[in-house]
């Protein structure tokens, strides 16, 4: 069935998916390194490869940064990825026993392994600081292997709390049938997601496969998920995650989420809107509380009600800009 976020879905989502949907989770980009070389990685030039902490888009120096983090952006819980979380364990569980600390029990937090470094120790460390775990099966290692190493988080995990998510590969049908048949006894669920061009796989998916119109989409790949869900739909709670999904709605709901400054408006696509001027001259045109002092970009920012009494007095620029800890500008205009 079709959900109302653009993705697809047979029987029920699991909860890391229902808070993701919402904008309720924040990423938790615990690492870029991993010790695989997947050539159809998305990550970004910024992040794969490079041993940085990011909670969405807020570079970490400590556990304080992540916790600001969510603190801003209303989060009720976070998934935690990478490169590989494994890789820097000690890491990983620091951070996630510090945000169930600060935000209580209730704050769920689901992480993304890859295979290569799953093992017994590793798992029964994770699972008391980690709610949901995601495997990420290796195509190019023995099926069987892959297969043991999902199923030794039984001995920590609810069913229903393990599950696997693939990108999909037009050209893997059969190997990703033969894993799905072997996984499904063992997790509670599967997560699909449509394969996308980024800027690291930008050369191997224009060498390898045909585009959709949209540009950034792979032809044939949510096709897959959709052939995926009819043979195995009334088995296990399956999860096709579209492109759209993340960018039109999984995306957008996060950022709708955030606080944002005093006098700013948010949009339908969950920029912010404001006017503001740089000019010291403000303090004595209004009184102080009607306008907002933003240290952070070192302006003034005023209320809107204000703006004709400003007119030709001073500067003032109409700001959109991401409400994320990066505000990153949408769109700049100076209104006189």
């Amino acid at each position: 069935m079709k959900t109302q976020f653009e993705s697809f879905c047979s029987r029920r989502l699991c909860d890391g998916c229902k808070r993701c949907l919402k904008g309720e989770k924040m990423v938790l980009f615990i690492t870029g390194i991993c010790p695989r070389d997947c050539k159809y990685c998305p990550l970004s030039e910024k992040r794969k490869n490079v041993d940085k902490v990011m909670a969405n888009e807020r570079e970490c120096k400590s556990i304080k940064d992540a916790i600001e983090e969510v603190k801003l952006s209303n989060a009720k819980g976070c998934g935690i990825t990478g490169g590989d979380p494994l890789i820097k364990l000690e890491r990983t569980i620091k951070y996630a026993r510090e945000l169930k600390k600060e935000f209580g029990k209730k704050f769920h937090i689901h992480i993304y392994l890859s295979t290569r470094l799953v093992n017994e120790k590793n798992l029964k460390k994770i699972s008391e600081v980690v709610d949901e775990v995601r495997f990420h099966p290796e195509w190019e290692k023995d099926l069987d292997e892959e297969i043991e190493k999902i199923s030794l988080a039984k001995k920590f995990f609810d069913k229903k709390n393990i599950g696997i998510e693939i990108p999909l590969l037009p050209e893997k049908e059969i190997e990703t049938f033969s894993l799905l048949k072997k996984a499904i006894p063992l997790v509670g669920f599967i997560n699909l997601n449509e394969l996308e061009i980024g800027d690291t796989n930008f050369d191997w998916i224009q060498k390898n496969y045909k585009m959709n119109k949209d540009t950034y989409t792979i032809k044939g790949s949510l096709e897959l998920g959709k052939k995926v869900l009819k043979k195995f739909g009334k088995l296990v709670n399956i999860h096709l995650c579209s492109a759209r999904t993340k960018n039109w709605y999984q995306f957008k709901n996060r950022l709708n989420n955030y606080n944002t400054l005093k006098f700013s408006k948010k949009t339908n696509e969950g920029t912010v809107i404001y006017f503001s001027t740089k000019d010291k001259i403000i303090k004595k045109l209004l009184n102080k509380e009607n306008y907002y002092l933003d240290k952070q970009k070192k302006q003034f920012i005023i209320n809107p009600k204000f703006l004709k009494k400003l007119e030709e007095k001073i500067k003032v620029l109409r700001i959109e800009e991401y409400p994320s800890f990066d505000r990153d500008i949408v769109e700049e205009e100076e209104r006189w």
